[in-house]
């Protein structure tokens, strides 16, 4: 019988998590080993300078938690305000225009919530979920789809300006490079994490050199904030659909409010097959909730009650309140019951790489759809919004679901309706995340754009999921639109 399933966005990371299922891993182990290598081989998508949200449903049938890995404002020591960053516009995701530089790299959490998810719910060492991540790295690798595509949009504007970075990217005639990417400081890297733990990238030499080579070239990360932070545990944003009971991530990532509200005013839809009523209906479900976040919950003093307020007026009026972030993502259930759901972002890159390191750093606080108070807005250890929704479910029969996406602003979109048609609709994962999607572009705003697609727009997000169902069978899910892999493990001890 199978025990493990894992969905993730490439082969090799898919191969990580299989390796360490068969050694015995958990749900958990997996999501870490295969986001891992990830961080090598998703080049500007993702990095060891990421954030991270990981919700877990623990195998014991406990409430769901999320283990809050996101990035925090750096600057403590320093008064360095508003310097070491310009914009850059690029036509990716439909037009952006992004903030980079070393005054665009915040403090990165990652590897920090790994650390804390495996201590709790790991069942192989460290070092061996850190492997396969240090032979990618050192062998070598072939740019992915979704690498590919973003980076044909910004190699030279974002990734350019860094000389280290624009010569590991640079290919025949100034293109980018085809395949055979090799990162051996970042092999050295992974190496010491592997020993050392995942404060290697805060209190240890990396983290050091990383801050040093930020504040040389004008950014605010210092060894202060590498040393101060610390992942957070909550309690999971739980909502019902149907026989599903489902966790999300929670306040202060916005990403879980949005997922719950869109859930709740869907009403049961579809109850069938979409229809073209139900696509109306979803698309007025999203003007009311993407516009409520972009009118109150982005501003509010005091985000976690916000959103109790709003998901509590929701929950009252129900459909009548309809009249008034780059990415990836790594799903695994085990036979035990546990699910994990990984979500994973470095933002679109600084351009950096910091040197001696083999990392691109993160450029989370030129997210600028992320900051509404502005470049460098918050005061140091305050944390950033987040988009980042990774969600778990317990169904009444006892089976369990793991389920995420990528997409910027179009990640809570892209689960709602997978969910909507996997729990209401009747389809199986693969139907439910291949279907056609819908999303309203800036809902509320005079340049709103309500977006249709068929089947292959990686625009639409990229939802990966996996699930147990009660009578223990397994099965995971990539989205078509991008080169998710799958596997479904029999474990070998």
């Amino acid at each position: 019988m199978p025990v493990l399933a894992l969905g993730a966005p490439n082969a090799a990371a898919a191969d990580a998590g299989e390796q360490v299922a068969r050694a015995g891993g958990s749900s958990v182990d997996a999501a870490i080993a295969a986001a891992l290598v990830a961080m090598v081989n998703e080049v500007g998508l993702v990095s060891p300078s990421a954030g991270a949200f990981l919700t877990v449903q623990p195998p014991d049938g406990s409430p769901a938690v999320t283990v809050d890995g996101w990035m925090d404002m750096p600057g403590r020591g320093t008064d360095r305000r508003g310097t070491g960053t310009w914009d850059v516009t690029t036509d990716y995701g439909g037009g952006v225009t992004i903030t980079v530089g070393a005054g665009s790299v915040a403090t990165h959490g990652a590897l920090a919530a790994f650390g804390e998810a495996h201590a709790r719910w790991g069942r192989v060492p460290w070092a061996e979920l850190v492997a396969p991540a240090v032979d990618v790295a050192r062998r070598g690798f072939r740019l992915g789809a979704a690498s590919r595509f973003y980076l044909e949009h910004v190699q030279h504007d974002v990734y350019g300006w860094d000389e280290t970075s624009a010569a590991l990217l640079a290919g025949t005639g100034g293109g980018l490079v085809a395949d055979d990417v090799r990162l051996p400081d970042l092999a050295a890297v992974l190496e010491r994490v592997a020993a050392n733990g995942p404060d290697e990238l805060t209190t240890g030499d990396t983290g050091r050199a990383i801050s040093a080579d930020v504040l040389e070239r004008g950014g605010l990360l210092t060894v202060d904030d590498l040393a101060a932070y610390r992942p957070v545990v909550r309690e999971a944003l739980r909502t019902r659909v149907g026989d599903w009971v489902l966790a999300t991530n929670p306040p202060p990532s916005v990403g879980g409010v949005c997922v719950a509200a869109m859930l709740a005013l869907l009403d049961g839809r579809p109850h069938a097959a979409w229809t073209p009523d139900d696509v109306e209906h979803i698309v007025r479900v999203q003007r009311a909730v993407l516009g409520h976040r972009l009118d109150v919950l982005e501003h509010a003093p005091d985000l976690a009650e916000a959103a109790r307020a709003y998901l509590a007026q929701v929950d009252a009026e129900g459909t009548a309140l309809l009249e008034s972030g780059s990415t990836a993502q790594f799903s695994a259930v085990d036979d035990e019951g546990g699910a994990c759901s990984l979500t994973v972002s470095s933002g679109y890159g600084s351009g950096m790489m910091a040197r001696g390191t083999g990392i691109w750093l993160n450029n989370c606080l030129g997210e600028q759809e992320l900051n509404p108070r502005g470049l460098h807005g918050l005061e140091p250890g305050t944390r950033l919004l987040s988009n980042m929704a990774p969600t778990v479910g317990r169904h009444s029969d006892g089976g369990v679901l793991a389920i995420g996406s990528p997409g910027a602003d179009r990640i809570t979109t892209a689960i709602v309706q997978v969910l909507a048609g996997f729990a209401n609709g009747g389809l199986d994962l693969p139907a439910a995340i291949g279907h056609p999607r819908v999303h309203v572009h800036r809902a509320g705003r005079p340049e709103e754009d309500v977006k249709h697609e068929g089947f292959a727009s990686m625009y639409f997000g990229g939802v990966i999921a996996a699930q147990r169902a009660g009578d223990g069978s397994m099965n995971a899910a990539a989205d078509p639109r991008r080169e998710g892999a799958v596997r479904v493990v029999e474990r070998v001890y």
